[in-house]
């Protein structure tokens, strides 16, 4: 099985919000793809939702995640680096401009497994702007074969 060319995964992923004191919970289960280059996991899939943006996930060993939302050619796009206990700064571009944000990771584990093929994360971070909160927020993603 060539890992480097992709295979098709079952995608779960949930996350959870909490901005304001409001807490929101998301859930979906969808198809995607798997792709494995060395040490690094991509998971890829499509959000099921509004923009049906593109989503990869780069887990890099235990220790490092990335997650990417959007394409870099289009008008949204957003990178994220996760990595335990740092803080890391990124930029979202949206329709109206570009918007500095950092995230701080107090949790992280990913788990990447041969038999039978899959993998989970969990990443628990803060998102911040401007120096300001803009909510906490945790992320579990399990994908399967």
């Amino acid at each position: 099985m060539d890992m480097a060319q992709g295979i098709p995964v079952r995608v779960q992923l949930e996350t959870w919000v909490t901005q304001d004191g409001q807490q929101e919970h998301h859930q979906f289960d969808e198809q995607g793809q798997m792709v494995r280059l060395g040490d690094t996991v991509y998971v890829r899939y499509t959000e099921p939702d509004g923009d049906k943006l593109p989503v990869t996930v780069k887990i890099k060993g235990d220790k490092q995640v990335g997650l990417s939302r959007g394409s870099s050619a289009g008008d949204t796009h957003m990178h994220m680096d996760f990595i335990a206990e740092k803080e890391i700064v990124a930029h979202y571009r949206t329709p109206y401009g570009i918007i500095p944000v950092s995230t701080i990771t107090p949790r992280l584990d990913a788990v990447f497994t041969t038999e039978p093929l899959g993998g989970q994360v969990y990443v628990e971070y803060r998102l911040k702007a401007n120096g300001q909160i803009l909510g906490d927020y945790r992320m579990r993603l399990l994908f399967t074969a």
